[in-house]
């Protein structure tokens, strides 16, 4: 009995011990691994929202441009066909996908093919002043070019979080934490986005703002 009560006295002064030991440790980056991969799961969210924004928006462009311009059926079908590819791809994106560069490339040619068709269908309307003066289309032209933008920040956003969280995985002393405390911890899959892309779009039918 004796041994036990001292056993358990003994403890606060082990956790004091042990806290004092591992405090000084958060300010050498124990944390810094576990941190950076949540900011980089959080921006590949942002991502994959603005993605699907994008997506839900054409049905709605491709009508509106089809009520005024039926003739341009090979610009709407591709556009249509290229939403179609890259919403089944995004629907069956695999979990591991943030560490999967062959899932994450596939992901990204999907979504490159729809934003070109969607440029592409854009570029057809400059021809109709019927689509570009109709009240639907303006409503959709301010939507088109807040979505390309929020993609061009996301984008943007987890290619930096990815490249934070990497090397912290890969130089010391990260290095040595992921050694000792993370060991299952991987690399996580980027992108590259051509530069065009990277800049903010500009969706400009010449409508006459009031």
């Amino acid at each position: 009995m004796a041994s036990t009560s001292v056993f358990h006295s003994g403890r606060p002064f082990l956790m004091a011990v042990l806290l004092a030991l591992t405090l000084p440790l958060a300010g050498c980056g124990i944390n810094n691994i576990p941190s950076y991969e949540q900011t980089a799961k959080a921006a590949w969210s942002e991502v994959l929202s603005a993605y699907k924004s994008r997506s839900d928006l054409i049905p709605n462009l491709v009508e509106t441009v089809k009520g005024f311009a039926e003739q341009e059926k090979s610009v709407l079908t591709e556009v249509t066909e290229a939403r179609a590819k890259a919403t089944s791809v995004q629907a069956q994106i695999p979990a591991d996908i943030l560490t999967n560069p062959a899932a994450m490339q596939k992901l990204q040619e999907a979504q490159s093919q729809l934003g070109g068709a969607l440029g592409r269908l854009l570029a057809v309307i400059e021809r109709y002043p019927d689509i570009k003066s109709g009240q639907n289309f303006l409503a959709l032209q301010s939507q088109i070019e807040g979505i390309e933008n929020k993609i061009r920040i996301a984008r943007s956003d987890y290619i930096q979080a990815v490249r934070q969280y990497n090397t912290e995985l890969t130089t010391i002393p990260g290095r040595w934490w992921r050694a000792f405390m993370y060991p299952d911890k991987t690399e996580m899959a980027t992108f590259d986005i051509p530069a065009e892309e990277m800049k903010t779009p500009k969706v400009d039918f010449g409508t006459e703002k009031k």
